[in-house]
């Protein structure tokens, strides 16, 4: 029988963009060629079927012919079939038994009036495929799915002509062909890139094995100012993931993507190679979507339990030390100030271990009141609890770690008393000592939540965050521990200025987080209490990086297609502009002179701070302003945190769980891949 479907010529095309107006921009599927149209005016796609691909537009005239020849017959067809009833679209079969009917499920093409399946190239067969594949890929669900008998009966009950594929389809075809179209769009993108910065990582924490994941990550600023990621690679690392097989990988990365030589920092911790749990608040487990928390164990000795010892610690740092220290030549190190300023937090904790009682206790209390108090009640406490399983109120996921868990004791606190009267006074109810001690505790660590929450940025939009916010938030820290008191916990108070002044200190004397934040026009040098020997720390930093010979323009003499977009047209020049007898008695226009780097950067400090975005006022300013913008252009690509990544290897981690189909390495790795650029394929 006929197909049912409309014949369109977009089903030779991938649609990326819809606009107003019906406009349109999409991928042609053979060749990736973008042709912008309407959807009313698809003649610019048939064009370039006809002009390109003979073979496809034969066979798109060819289906429209048989459309157009079938049309009369088919609908005879259906309509008889179905006894009169226009309501079904698709055949029906005899039943074995009475006079009811079902849908058909035959194979197609022989006797029995089943359902005509499609053609294994059928542009529509194609489509379902594909759609199939992007729903594995979001998900980052296994590609075994597509075989589940639930899965197929859904897909029989939506479009019964549809021929399932099986796994091995995903795997060998559709997935290699978009991480190769992926890898294409990566290197175009980079191509082009005026400045970069790469986020390398390492996770370690496969249950049962000593291997690892490696991914690196780039962080690139378009022409127009605009900051975006890319996933570069993401490794298996089987066995001892030393420093210098890390390195070698890492180099390899780079010199296949073609960022060797080009990147400004490459952001890593001083010792990857270990894992440690996330930092929770001890002692405050509270049960999130019906699962055990996975509390961080804590020694006796103060050591985390799944840790590495001292001595091997050690030497893993100094191994990886040493390895950058003399691995890549021009690559320079930066460390991740999210991580930093979770370990200042993991430490302070550990300062302090009488608080693992009251927060235990807290942790009790919440649980018994999100069991027994109404949800809508709930709700006026907490943002997000959310009904599942008949017990409502249970936490998100996302409250497991230190700073979520922090929130949710704030409005515990704060609602203290309006949940007790709720659920009734018992022995679960939390003391005037308890309080106390936990007020405290949320009140010191109440400004590290601030700079975690701003550092780490948007999880969802994938926002970037510069390093141009660390140097303030390591200020306002500091400020805040000298002058809170904490007469419950000064255990804790002493442990948090210690480790701060040990870990996040060194940040207010390094020339790379002072010129950053400085060329941030929200701050410049308002932070500044000595502005004199900021502004002279600031002119060397400037002037190494300013100069025309900096790594980004010898990465781009390595690589001439970055080169091509610089390359303008000169601006058409008016007659007057030319030496004329005629215009003899007009003055002659003084040359504009450029500014010298120390003219520039007093101008810039003249103007008021302001709180227009980075990449918008640098975009404005860079006529002005152009050597430093130059360097705004660098020092803006290095990320505060590594948020990504460390999202990546927790859905790996996720993943490599039996219950989830037991993914191969292999095509762990390409799922993986295409779920960090899913945005350079399907936007």
């Amino acid at each position: 029988m006929a197909s049912n479907s409309k014949v369109s010529i977009l089903d030779y095309f991938n649609i990326v963009f819809e606009g107003e107006n019906g406009k349109i921009e999409s991928n042609c599927k053979a060749c990736g060629t973008r042709i912008q149209a309407k959807r009313s005016v698809t003649s610019n796609f048939v064009t370039h079927l006809k002009r390109k691909h003979q073979t496809m537009y034969d066979e798109f005239v060819k289906r429209k012919d048989m459309k157009r020849e079938a049309y009369t017959s088919g609908s005879l067809h259906i309509l008889t079939s179905n006894g009169g009833n226009a309501r079904y679209t698709h055949p029906i079969t005899a039943s074995g038994g009475g006079g009811g009917g079902r849908i058909g499920t035959g194979d197609g093409g022989g006797s029995g009036g089943g359902v005509t399946k499609f053609d294994r190239h059928d542009p529509r067969q194609v489509l379902v495929s594909e759609a199939i594949a992007k729903m594995i890929v979001r998900d980052l669900q296994p590609a075994s799915m597509a075989e589940n008998l639930g899965f197929r009966e859904l897909l029989q009950l939506l479009e019964p002509r549809y021929t399932p594929e099986p796994r091995r389809y995903f795997h060998s075809q559709l997935f290699p062909a978009y991480a190769y179209q992926a890898q294409l769009a990566s290197r175009q993108a980079l191509s082009l890139a005026q400045a970069l910065s790469l986020s390398l990582d390492l996770w370690r924490g496969i249950p049962g094995t000593n291997a690892g994941y490696l991914g690196v990550t780039c962080h690139f600023l378009t022409p127009d100012w605009q900051m975006r990621s890319s996933l570069l690679a993401c490794l298996p690392l089987a066995g001892e993931c030393s420093g210098s097989h890390v390195l070698t990988e890492f180099e390899e990365v780079c010199h296949a993507h073609g960022v060797d030589g080009r990147a400004f920092r490459v952001v890593a911790d001083p010792a990857p190679v270990k894992t440690l749990p996330p930092c929770r608040l001890p002692g405050f487990h509270i049960r999130g979507n019906g699962e055990t928390d996975d509390e961080e164990e804590v020694n006796a000795d103060g050591t985390e339990t799944g840790a590495v010892n001292g001595e091997e610690e050690g030497e893993d740092d100094a191994e990886w030390g040493n390895s950058w220290g003399g691995g890549l030549p021009g690559v320079c190190r930066v460390g991740c100030f999210t991580r930093a300023l979770e370990q200042c937090v993991r430490e302070g904790l550990r300062c302090c271990p009488q608080l693992s009682s009251s927060l235990a206790k807290a942790a009790c209390f919440y649980n018994y009141i999100t069991s027994v108090v109404p949800l809508e009640k709930l709700r006026q406490v907490f943002d997000d609890v959310e009904g599942r399983a008949g017990r409502p109120g249970r936490p998100p996921q996302a409250e497991q770690d230190w700073a979520a868990q922090l929130k949710v004791l704030r409005r515990l606190l704060d609602s203290v008393e309006f949940l007790e009267d709720l659920s009734g006074r018992g022995e679960l109810s939390l003391g005037d000592p308890e309080r106390a001690v936990l007020r405290e505790l949320t009140d010191t660590l109440e400004p590290f939540t601030e700079a975690w929450d701003m550092v780490n940025g948007d999880r969802q939009m994938d926002k970037h965050v510069s390093i141009s916010l660390a140097l303030p938030c390591v200020l306002g820290l500091r400020k805040h521990l000298a002058e809170i008191s904490a007469p419950h916990c000064p255990s804790l108070l002493v442990g948090l200025t210690q480790v701060v002044e040990c870990r996040l200190a060194p940040i207010l004397k390094d020339p790379l987080y002072i010129a950053a934040t400085t060329l941030d026009p929200q701050f410049k040098l308002s932070w500044s209490s000595n502005a004199d020997w900021h502004r002279q720390v600031l002119l060397e930093e400037l002037a190494k990086h300013s100069s025309a010979a900096g790594p980004l323009d010898l990465g781009l003499e390595l690589h001439p297609q970055a080169q091509s977009p610089q390359t303008t047209a000169p601006s058409p020049v008016t007659s007057l502009a030319r030496p004329c007898k005629l215009f003899s008695f007009i003055k002659q226009r003084p040359t504009a002179q450029a500014k010298s780097l120390e003219q520039e950067l007093a101008a810039y400090l003249r103007e008021e701070p302001t709180d227009e975005e980075p990449y918008h006022y640098w975009r404005r300013k860079a006529i002005d302003f152009p050597q430093l913008a130059h360097v705004a252009k660098k020092a803006f690509t290095v990320p505060a945190s590594s948020t990504a990544v460390e999202g990546i290897f927790a859905t790996v981690g996720r993943c490599l769980q039996p219950e989830r189909g037991r993914v191969l390495p292999k095509n762990l790795e390409t799922l993986i891949y295409l779920k960090a650029n899913y945005g350079l394929l399907w936007t």
